[in-house]
């Protein structure tokens, strides 16, 4: 039985006049054959009649090819690892090709679970910032990113400390206000900061804080907000954040120290966290923080000073001494601001 090819072939030779001894030759068959084929009326038959059948297609070869032995090995030992990242690594390597099939690759060997649609409850500029505490594990040690990100804009500041203390938290956020130059109106905290900021409770609806932190917050202006009772539309801006330092930050890199750690955050912020187009918003943070910075409040003319001295994390370059903050008269304010800082008052 003569092939479909073979039988369009031998038509197309006849109406063009060829001899049968010229189609065997150029058909690769005896002449013979040629004969047979038309006595047996093959030629008569539909082309139609017959299915048609395609062999496998043959695979095409990427650039990619020679470099996906890196992204399986890196994706065996990081299985979270994005495929910005391993983009970045395979370019490293002599990589000439594009993101996209990076991305592709990426996708097809480790398949990702749809993400839960979650409804956001969106806030003006200037209006919130969220506070939280990552963990992350180095070779020297467990160590707390302290993350604050602006609701608006999603902008966001990062460092790393050795322990979780109230000291801390206050410390890392007087960074914060002048890494945004400004000050947020309130602050989003989560109910297990307790542990954070000192015994708190609920009396009467309202949040009671611990009296340091409080006056803390008076010194800068914000009010202090706990994250009720939506916790997965407010709190997830934050939350979602820590898997993305994770994945593109965190995940498969190495540190020499807290210095380096902090040092490389730093720069990771500049260069890739902040000016990312970002997956909800579809905008750049660094962008809408530029409508955001002028709605914040302005800086506090100093430092705030403890009523009770207390160690905290000194920062680059200080002394470890210098990191004891001193015992010093505290600032007066009328109670009715403090009653409007802890959400009793307007």
């Amino acid at each position: 039985m003569i092939g479909r090819e073979t039988r369009v072939l031998l038509r197309h030779y006849l109406e063009q006049g060829m001899s049968k001894a010229a189609i065997a030759r150029e058909l690769g068959i005896n002449r013979r054959t040629v004969h047979r084929w038309i006595a047996a009326g093959q030629l008569d038959r539909e082309l139609d009649d017959e299915a048609v059948r395609y062999g496998p297609r043959r695979r095409r070869s990427s650039k990619l090819d020679p470099y996906k032995g890196i992204i399986d090995a890196r994706l065996a030992e990081y299985p979270e690892l994005s495929a910005v990242r391993l983009f970045d690594e395979v370019r490293v390597a002599g990589y000439p090709g594009g993101y996209g099939q990076v991305k592709r690759y990426v996708r097809e060997v480790r398949p990702r679970a749809p993400e839960e649609p979650v409804r956001r409850f969106e806030t003006p500029p200037g209006h919130q910032a969220q506070v939280d505490f990552a963990e992350f594990r180095t070779p020297w040690g467990k160590r707390h990113a302290l993350i604050v990100v602006l609701g608006y804009s999603r902008y966001m500041w990062i460092r790393y400390y050795e322990r979780q203390t109230m000291g801390v938290v206050m410390r890392g956020l007087e960074s914060a206000f002048r890494y945004f130059g400004g000050v947020p109106s309130e602050l989003l905290f989560d109910q297990m900061k307790a542990v954070v900021l000192g015994d708190r409770r609920e009396e009467g609806g309202r949040l009671v804080e611990n009296p340091e932190f409080l006056r803390f917050s008076v010194h800068w202006g914000f009010r202090i907000r706990a994250c009720r009772p939506y916790r997965a539309q407010t709190k997830g801006k934050v939350e979602r954040l820590v898997s993305y330092i994770r994945k593109n930050f965190f995940y498969g890199r190495t540190f020499a120290s807290d210095d380096d750690l902090n040092a490389q955050v730093l720069r990771w912020l500049v260069t890739v966290a902040n000016v990312r187009i970002h997956g909800t918003l579809k905008e750049r943070p660094a962008r809408r923080f530029e409508a955001e910075r002028p709605r914040l409040m302005p800086l506090a003319p100093w430092a705030y000073r403890p009523v009770t001295p207390r160690p905290v994390e000194a920062e680059p370059g200080q002394a470890a001494d210098a990191a004891i903050l001193p015992l010093v008269d505290v600032e007066h304010r009328p109670l009715i601001e403090y009653a409007r800082i802890a959400g009793g008052g307007s």
